[in-house]
Protein backbone atom coordinates (compact mmCIF):
# COMPACT_ATOMS: atom_id res chain seq x y z
CA UNK A 1 0.00 0.00 0.00
CA UNK A 2 2.63 2.83 1.28
CA UNK A 3 4.99 1.69 -2.61
CA UNK A 4 1.40 2.78 -4.31
CA UNK A 5 1.56 6.43 -2.53
CA UNK A 6 4.48 6.99 -3.41
CA UNK A 7 4.20 5.95 -7.53
CA UNK A 8 0.83 8.49 -6.55
CA UNK A 9 2.88 10.85 -5.36
CA UNK A 10 5.71 10.75 -8.45
CA UNK A 11 3.15 10.70 -10.99
CA UNK A 12 1.87 14.17 -9.80
CA UNK A 13 5.47 15.56 -8.88
CA UNK A 14 6.29 14.37 -12.58
CA UNK A 15 2.99 15.55 -14.60
CA UNK A 16 3.27 18.65 -16.30
CA UNK A 17 1.28 21.78 -14.70
CA UNK A 18 -1.62 22.94 -16.78
CA UNK A 19 0.01 26.30 -17.88
CA UNK A 20 2.68 24.44 -19.41
CA UNK A 21 0.37 22.66 -21.95
CA UNK A 22 0.12 24.14 -25.07
CA UNK A 23 -3.20 24.60 -26.82
CA UNK A 24 -3.08 22.15 -30.33
CA UNK A 25 -1.62 23.49 -33.28
CA UNK A 26 -4.05 22.65 -35.84
CA UNK A 27 -2.24 20.09 -37.91
CA UNK A 28 -4.99 19.04 -40.26
CA UNK A 29 -3.86 22.41 -41.98
CA UNK A 30 -0.33 21.15 -43.24
CA UNK A 31 0.51 20.90 -46.68
CA UNK A 32 0.06 22.36 -49.49
CA UNK A 33 -3.39 23.52 -51.09
CA UNK A 34 -4.80 25.08 -54.00
CA UNK A 35 -8.01 26.27 -55.69
CA UNK A 36 -8.49 27.76 -59.41
CA UNK A 37 -11.05 29.59 -61.41
CA UNK A 38 -10.32 29.05 -64.55
CA UNK A 39 -6.75 30.54 -65.05
CA UNK A 40 -6.86 32.70 -61.69
CA UNK A 41 -5.32 30.68 -58.80
CA UNK A 42 -4.81 30.98 -54.83
CA UNK A 43 -2.25 28.52 -52.53
CA UNK A 44 -1.56 28.33 -49.25
CA UNK A 45 1.03 25.96 -47.93
CA UNK A 46 1.62 25.17 -44.39
CA UNK A 47 4.32 23.55 -42.02
CA UNK A 48 3.66 20.80 -39.68
CA UNK A 49 3.58 21.84 -35.94
CA UNK A 50 6.78 22.01 -34.49
CA UNK A 51 8.27 24.14 -31.63
CA UNK A 52 5.17 25.87 -30.49
CA UNK A 53 4.31 27.33 -34.25
CA UNK A 54 3.29 26.49 -37.80
CA UNK A 55 4.67 28.83 -40.93
CA UNK A 56 2.43 29.34 -43.65
CA UNK A 57 2.47 31.20 -47.03
CA UNK A 58 -0.17 32.14 -49.52
CA UNK A 59 -0.39 33.82 -52.47
CA UNK A 60 -2.93 34.12 -55.43
CA UNK A 61 -2.62 35.59 -59.25
CA UNK A 62 -3.93 35.36 -62.78
CA UNK A 63 -1.75 32.73 -65.17
CA UNK A 64 1.48 33.86 -65.02
CA UNK A 65 1.27 36.98 -62.96
CA UNK A 66 1.26 37.08 -59.14
CA UNK A 67 -1.37 39.40 -57.56
CA UNK A 68 -0.41 39.33 -54.05
CA UNK A 69 1.53 37.20 -51.04
CA UNK A 70 1.57 37.09 -47.70
CA UNK A 71 3.80 35.29 -45.27
CA UNK A 72 1.50 33.72 -42.12
CA UNK A 73 2.19 31.65 -38.96
CA UNK A 74 0.09 30.16 -36.27
CA UNK A 75 1.66 29.73 -32.22
CA UNK A 76 0.60 28.30 -29.55
CA UNK A 77 2.31 29.99 -26.21
CA UNK A 78 -0.61 30.35 -24.00
CA UNK A 79 -3.19 30.44 -26.32
CA UNK A 80 -3.21 29.92 -30.65
CA UNK A 81 -2.78 33.30 -32.63
CA UNK A 82 -2.53 33.60 -36.28
CA UNK A 83 0.08 36.73 -37.32
CA UNK A 84 -0.24 37.52 -41.12
CA UNK A 85 1.99 39.86 -42.72
CA UNK A 86 0.68 40.70 -46.51
CA UNK A 87 3.79 41.35 -48.89
CA UNK A 88 5.65 40.49 -45.56
CA UNK A 89 5.10 43.48 -43.23
CA UNK A 90 3.21 44.75 -40.44
CA UNK A 91 2.62 41.26 -38.53
CA UNK A 92 -1.05 41.28 -37.69
CA UNK A 93 -2.21 39.19 -34.91
CA UNK A 94 -5.37 37.45 -34.71
CA UNK A 95 -5.68 35.54 -31.22
CA UNK A 96 -8.36 32.21 -31.78
CA UNK A 97 -12.07 32.84 -30.99
CA UNK A 98 -14.65 29.84 -30.10
CA UNK A 99 -15.42 28.02 -33.05
CA UNK A 100 -18.13 25.68 -32.28
CA UNK A 101 -18.26 24.16 -36.19
CA UNK A 102 -15.26 22.03 -35.96
CA UNK A 103 -12.44 24.26 -36.92
CA UNK A 104 -9.88 26.78 -36.18
CA UNK A 105 -11.21 30.75 -35.79
CA UNK A 106 -9.13 33.75 -34.85
CA UNK A 107 -10.56 36.96 -34.77
CA UNK A 108 -9.16 40.83 -34.55
CA UNK A 109 -12.21 43.31 -34.28
CA UNK A 110 -9.69 45.94 -34.16
CA UNK A 111 -8.44 45.30 -37.81
CA UNK A 112 -9.88 47.22 -40.99
CA UNK A 113 -10.50 43.26 -42.85
CA UNK A 114 -10.15 40.88 -42.23
CA UNK A 115 -11.19 40.72 -38.87
CA UNK A 116 -12.05 36.85 -38.69
CA UNK A 117 -10.42 34.26 -40.24
CA UNK A 118 -11.32 30.43 -40.33
CA UNK A 119 -9.94 27.37 -41.55
CA UNK A 120 -12.23 24.25 -41.09
CA UNK A 121 -11.70 20.72 -43.13
CA UNK A 122 -14.49 18.71 -45.51
CA UNK A 123 -13.01 15.35 -46.33
CA UNK A 124 -10.00 15.56 -48.18
CA UNK A 125 -10.34 19.31 -48.84
CA UNK A 126 -9.29 22.58 -46.46
CA UNK A 127 -11.50 25.34 -46.56
CA UNK A 128 -10.79 29.04 -45.62
CA UNK A 129 -12.74 32.11 -45.07
CA UNK A 130 -12.27 35.98 -44.48
CA UNK A 131 -14.69 38.53 -42.97
CA UNK A 132 -15.59 41.36 -40.77
CA UNK A 133 -16.00 40.31 -37.11
CA UNK A 134 -19.74 39.83 -37.29
CA UNK A 135 -18.98 36.86 -40.16
CA UNK A 136 -20.47 40.27 -43.08
CA UNK A 137 -17.83 40.60 -46.09
CA UNK A 138 -17.28 36.87 -46.15
CA UNK A 139 -14.41 35.52 -49.02
CA UNK A 140 -14.33 32.04 -48.84
CA UNK A 141 -11.49 29.02 -50.15
CA UNK A 142 -11.97 25.67 -51.04
CA UNK A 143 -9.00 23.78 -51.25
CA UNK A 144 -7.34 20.56 -52.62
CA UNK A 145 -4.06 18.87 -51.51
CA UNK A 146 -1.16 19.90 -54.29
CA UNK A 147 2.29 18.38 -54.40
CA UNK A 148 5.25 20.95 -53.86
Amino acid sequence: MRLAHITLALMCVAAPAAADVRPSLPDWMAGCWETRDGDRWTDECWSPPRAGVMLGTGRSGTGDKLGDWEIMRIEADGGLVFYGAPTGTDWTPFPSAPDAEGGVTFLNTEHDYPQRIRYWREGERLNAEISMGDGSKAVRWSYQRIEQ
